[in-house]
């Protein structure tokens, strides 16, 4: 019996302890109701990162486009009225070319000059900016929002990349190379320096 005795003794003793742990843990980060008194559940957030591929990046971003769309997405129905969907919509465009595409070969010099045989600028980014975009009104989308929403964000990207090709920045990613590249090159050689660039010739399809 006193072996019982002591054991809830030392029971009693530990909870004690460990009630008055709370409490002072509490105390210090100014919460002075227990945990075990708090009447709402707590949320833990967990992160198991992995990662997967390590990529080496050669290309020098140029120029960039901002863009700025009103996009208006609608669901034609046969009895019901049309789901829509009008968005606001800020994106960007870059143009930028690949250095690591450069090769010893696509380099000559000749007397003066130095002939750099650049590869094709691309378009390497084009994005919508989702923290400056917003939706501007639905109407009798009801359950069938999202998916509007989401088909009208598609359709602005795929028009952002089209904008910037029709607003030429494919050839002013050129032009800024040569404005960048040019007296670094030159400076760095000596001589003077010529950045060709692949003839782009776009033949339109016959009807």
């Amino acid at each position: 019996m006193r072996l019982i005795s002591w054991f809830v003794r030392v029971l009693v003793l530990v909870l004690l302890i460990a009630g008055l742990n709370s409490i002072w843990s509490n105390f210090r980060t100014g919460n002075w109701v227990p945990d075990w008194f708090g009447m709402e559940d707590k949320t833990q957030t967990t992160h198991t990162i992995v990662l997967q591929e390590i990529s080496a990046m050669g290309k020098l971003e140029l120029v960039k486009y901002n863009f700025k769309d009103v996009v208006e997405r609608e669901k034609v129905k046969m009895f019901l009225p049309n789901a829509k969907a009008i968005l606001i919509v800020q994106g960007e465009a870059i143009g930028c070319i690949d250095l690591t595409l450069v090769e010893i070969a696509d380099i000559s010099s000749e007397d003066e000059y130095l002939v750099v045989n650049m590869p094709e600028p691309e378009l390497c980014v084009f994005k919508i900016d989702h923290s400056k975009s917003k939706i501007y009104n639905t109407e009798y989308a009801f359950n069938e929002e999202g998916k509007l929403v989401e088909e009208a964000y598609r359709q602005a990207e795929k028009q952002i990349m089209k904008s910037a090709r029709d607003m030429g920045i494919l050839e002013q990613t050129k032009e800024n190379a040569r404005k960048i590249l040019t007296p670094v090159l030159e400076k760095a050689s000596g001589k003077k320096v010529i950045l060709k660039f692949p003839m782009s010739v776009e033949i339109e399809k016959l009807r």
